[in-house]
């Protein structure tokens, strides 16, 4: 799978999970909403019935106190004048209650002030009724009774009360349309949102499926291209091996080539140092002849110092000699390095359990002197022990701690300390120095063939790191320098701590 299928894919699934959470969101508000909608329309259905219960039962108590009335006043039975009392005594607290229940409709309110007012006077008549009969005036309580019929306010207590009873009866049919349509909404949104999880939940099995497919093709190719791989890898490394053989060869046989012209040149300087010595001894005593006199006899008298032009041209010439002699030494010095680096390369690594603290203790010891001289102390701290090869392990320190006591500050006091430690299967080794350090923009000159970083007052080639990088290279580990100027340098080398000998020979 390509890199832009992959984030394609990714993009996608991102998405779904977004619109999953979304979707699971919006209905899980939504649900929410809509209950608490249906739950609130629902109270103002029963609200609404309770009203309408209300207002029944208070005509309800002003009918049983007029008909009690009446039978009082036709009878004189107290059971009569008893249930007129109750009556009587239960009319007020079912206004109050009822006038606490319509407070939130301006209709209802309007209504209950009327009816209050109705009932505030038929009970007034009740009462001088009741006393009429209680005082043997009958005939005043039927004039009464006559004059309040005549007065419509029983009528107009039931009309009062039958118009709340419509309105209540108009408001419970809004509000059950009102329940009912939140409750279908609230059952459309949790199907609408069941479907949708039910469409996402689809779509995200189809993904994993895709995926699964995907990853399985993918799987396939990569157990083909490991089928081939290890072909290859045989293929490619038989090449490098060969490669680099050839490079080795080639590297040693025009070393050993170059040494034959050198070593002439050598040979033929040093005639021409001696002839040209003979050259201007005889000039000089040919300058010093008298012109009638006979010629002198080299060696018969004592040499004759040059003078003038001579003089000059003699010393023009011993110090092109010079300049000759040291270019050749120069080169007879770069030749053997090469050679010393082919024959290393040929050479097979042995690995064997090295204690590194005494093994880098020991190389310390070989270079006391040059220590000594520096006025440097090497402080070795807890090290790991290794498999390795010892000789490319003791070239690798004996370089690496030279170098560290070659390039101490003038004057100042060195310190270099070895330390190390383990991790993941490696040993890492650092070789730190207070020395003269050296420019970031040279931390990787300083690894190359023949060439050195900083101020050339040190003897060197400009192999020895070179050669120190290719050896950990081999022993299948890394080589870094962390290092500013005139603050000291750090190299750090990461070895495993268990070498495959046979995986890196065969690599070489």
């Amino acid at each position: 799978m390509t890199a832009e299928a992959q984030r394609r894919r990714a993009f996608w699934q991102v998405l779904l999970f977004a619109a999953g959470l979304l979707v699971l969101t919006v209905i899980s508000a939504g649900s929410v909403y809509l209950v608490n909608k249906a739950r609130d329309d629902s109270k103002w259905v029963l609200h609404t019935i309770e009203v309408e219960n209300q207002v029944n039962a208070l005509l309800l108590e002003v009918r049983r106190a007029e008909s009690a009335a009446r039978g009082f006043l036709l009878t004189q039975g107290p059971d009569f004048q008893a249930d007129h009392e109750r009556a009587v005594a239960a009319i007020i607290p079912a206004l109050d209650k009822l006038t606490r229940q319509i407070g939130d409709n301006p209709v209802q309110r309007e209504v209950i002030e009327k009816l209050s007012a109705a009932i505030e006077t038929r009970l007034g008549q009740f009462s001088r009724e009741m006393d009429f009969i209680r005082q043997g005036r009958p005939d005043d309580a039927k004039a009464l009774v006559r004059e309040a019929a005549a007065g419509n306010t029983t009528t107009t207590i039931s009309n009062l009360g039958n118009a709340m009873i419509r309105e209540e009866e108009r408001l419970f049919r809004l509000r059950t349309v009102n329940a009912d349509r939140s409750q279908t909404l609230a059952a459309s949104l949790t199907g609408i949102g069941s479907g949708l999880v039910v469409v996402l939940a689809l779509i995200s099995i189809w993904l994993l499926r895709r995926s699964a497919r995907i990853r399985d093709e993918a799987d396939t190719r990569l157990r083909d291209a490991y089928a081939n791989l290890e072909a290859l890898v045989d293929e490619r490394t038989t090449d490098l091996r060969e490669a680099n053989n050839e490079i080795q060869r080639f590297a040693y046989i025009v070393s050993h080539d170059l040494r034959s012209p050198l070593v002439n040149i050598m040979g033929f300087t040093s005639e021409l140092e001696e002839l040209g010595g003979d050259i201007f001894r005889r000039v000089s005593s040919l300058t010093h002849v008298p012109a009638d006199g006979p010629p002198l006899v080299p060696g018969a008298t004592d040499e004759i110092a040059l003078e003038g032009a001579d003089k000059q041209l003699s010393e023009e010439f011993s110090e092109a000699l010079g300049f000759i002699k040291s270019s050749i030494a120069k080169m007879d010095r770069l030749i053997s390095a090469i050679l010393n680096l082919t024959r290393e390369g040929r050479r097979e690594f042995q690995p064997e359990k090295i204690d590194i603290r005494e093994f880098v203790e020991a190389i310390v010891s070989t270079l006391a002197h040059q220590a000594a001289e520096a006025q440097a102390e090497i402080h070795i701290e807890p090290l790991p022990d290794i498999v390795s090869d010892r000789l490319a392990l003791e070239q690798i320190f004996s370089n690496l701690i030279d170098n560290a006591i070659k390039y101490l500050k003038s004057g100042v006091p060195g310190e270099i300390r070895i330390r190390g430690r383990t991790k993941l299967g490696y040993a890492i080794f650092e070789i730190s120095d207070n020395g003269r350090g050296i420019d970031p923009k040279d931390h990787q000159r300083i690894f190359d063939l023949f060439r050195r970083a900083g101020t050339q007052d040190k003897p060197g080639q400009g192999i020895g790191l070179a050669h120190v990088r290719a050896l950990v290279r081999r022993l299948g580990g890394t080589m870094s320098v962390s290092s500013e100027l005139n603050a000291g340098s750090t190299f750090t080398i990461t070895l495993p701590i268990a070498w495959n000998a046979s995986t890196r020979n065969a690599d070489r």
